[in-house]
């Protein structure tokens, strides 16, 4: 998105100017979300693969934004995203 904007040609004496458009494309889940199951004060992974590498994603819980903690780690590697959850509670269910 931002190579968008004008562009011109200049010979010298006389130019052209054209204009480029960029499309930007959705992240898509290559790889979706699986279920995980874990004992008490273990710790689980979720995982998923998205379409465009390091794009930015975010982690919900019941629509709460989960913030990186030292229960939470939050990792993003190329197209794979992970939910580090440690010392799992029933509440974390």
């Amino acid at each position: 998105a931002q190579d968008a904007g004008e562009y011109t040609c200049d010979s010298g004496d006389q130019q052209t100017t054209a204009s480029l458009q960029v499309k930007v494309l959705p992240v898509l889940f290559n790889k979706e979300l699986k279920n995980v199951e874990t004992e008490e004060g273990g710790t689980a992974v979720l995982r998923c693969e998205i379409s465009k590498p390091d794009a930015p994603v975010e982690w919900r819980k019941g629509g709460v934004v989960i913030q990186p903690s030292d229960k939470y780690e939050v990792k993003l590697k190329g197209s794979v995203a992970e939910l580090i959850i440690r010392g799992v509670e029933p509440d974390d269910c």
